[in-house]
């Protein structure tokens, strides 16, 4: 099985290789739930191919090589004129003054090129260097192992969106929301999240130690932040995608705990399951999931809204793709809840939100984390890589869920205190409103 992917690539390989283009959604929340739980491979895949181009100029640096492509081809498009003597005024001054020599000249390359990835400000474009792009590609195969959560940036500060059920990070009481203020001893609460990702990660039996900060309340409503240390053991992260039980009064749960490659035949056992038990409603918990494939989500939507729009794809301000349910809409006639949290993500705002616009499904929880932008993974003949985030996703009516998130149309906390007395307040409202209808 492949695991989860927090968000959506066009994926465009080294022209070397074959070329196709892959889609996929959700995160990402970016360099992936990295934490262990993998990214998915494609969903769309068309032929494409990449040129590149050569400067012809090149500058001895005195060392093994040289810099090539030094008064190449310029950019295009460019507004006003950039003067590149100064960006290499700067590379020769920090080579020859930096205190600390011989100074790399490939780590000053890079750096420059991540820097410009960054100057965007968008916690999901970046560029990759070849050792660390080829970790990310061994990612998309889901060729390592984890803790098993997913983990962000919201507010400028490198947060859990969720840990996965049953996973190591979940049994060492990782939650969603918790900040990452260090790994292993490191400051890392303005890390980016593929470093994090990078020292989080690790080979199956070792260990990482996470300190987390966990938000809180005081008896003033006054917001406090508790500080534990979390040793975890690495592991190899299998998830199951559905899992259904009926609850009293002919009502169904369904948990969705991802939308990876299995969870379309999952759910369609869930929902026969639930049809031949005559169910007189569902709750669909989508809470700490994600995310996942796009079409996997499609195909899940459709059992409510059949062949209308349940996402649109909107690209420099216009709406460039309209993604139509496939499912069979066997759940349209039956009372819905939704349950979602903060570390509801992507694919499962997709659903959440789609419901919602077509009056399918009442919404119950906390706002959705709000990660809904897709992005272009190119590869390069170095072996480098850049991800930037090209699109948005949009609900049916026309709302933005990225930064936005999904907000529920009944409001319910879950706070620790509950969450340790295995209380679950806003199941039990699904539940309240289901049997009240």
């Amino acid at each position: 099985m492949i695991p989860v992917m927090p968000f959506s690539y066009s994926f465009t390989p080294k022209p070397k290789f074959p070329s196709y283009t892959v889609i996929a959604i959700t995160i990402f929340l970016t360099f992936l739930a990295g934490l262990g739980i993998g990214l998915g491979q494609g969903l769309r895949i068309t032929r494409s191919t990449q040129n590149a181009i050569i400067g012809s100029g090149a500058t001895n640096t005195g060392m093994l090589g040289s810099v090539i492509g030094v008064g190449g081809a310029p950019p295009r498009g460019i507004a006003k004129d950039v003067d590149f003597r100064l960006f290499w005024d700067v590379w020769n001054d920090l080579r020859s003054d930096f205190v600390h020599q011989p100074v790399s000249e490939q780590a000053l390359f890079y750096g420059a090129l991540k820097g410009m990835a960054a100057s965007l400000d968008d916690p999901y474009t970046m560029y990759f260097e070849p050792s660390d792009a080829e970790e990310f590609l061994n990612g998309l195969k889901g060729e390592f192992s984890g803790i098993g959560a997913e983990i962000g940036v919201k507010e400028n500060r490198l947060q859990i969106i969720s840990p996965l059920p049953d996973s190591p990070a979940e049994r060492a009481g990782v939650r969603a929301r918790d900040l990452i203020l260090k790994i292993d001893g490191e400051d890392s609460l303005e890390m980016p999240v593929n470093e994090a990702v990078t020292k989080i990660r690790g080979p199956k039996g070792t260990n990482v130690v996470l300190t987390l900060g966990r938000l809180g309340r005081d008896d003033k409503g006054e917001q406090t932040i508790e500080t534990i240390e979390l040793p975890i053991t690495r592991d190899t992260i299998v998830v199951k995608s559905v899992a259904v039980s009926r609850e009293e009064n002919g009502i169904f749960l369904i948990e969705i705990r991802g939308f990876n490659e299995d969870v379309s035949e999952e759910f369609t056992r869930a929902v026969d399951e639930a049809l031949a038990g005559s169910a007189k409603g569902l709750v669909i918990d989508v809470r700490n999931n994600p995310g996942g494939y796009l079409d996997k989500a499609v195909a899940v939507t459709g059992e409510w809204v059949k062949e209308d729009i349940v996402v649109q794809q909107k690209e420099r301000g216009e709406i460039r793709e309209r993604y139509r349910g496939t499912g069979r809409g066997k759940l349209r006639g039956i009372p819905t809840i939704v349950l979602v949290n903060e570390g509801s993500a992507s694919a499962s705002e997709i659903l959440a939100g789609a419901l919602q616009d077509y009056g399918l499904a009442t919404i119950v929880g906390k706002q959705t984390f709000g990660k809904g932008s897709v992005q272009d993974l190119k590869e390069y003949e170095e072996g480098g890589a850049l991800k930037v985030t090209i699109a948005e996703w949009l609900t049916p009516n026309g709302r933005s869920i990225d930064k936005e998130g999904i907000a529920p149309d009944v409001d319910v906390d879950m706070t620790p205190e509950d969450y340790n007395a295995d209380k679950d307040p806003q199941l039990e409202k699904a539940l309240e409103l289901l049997q009240a209808e």
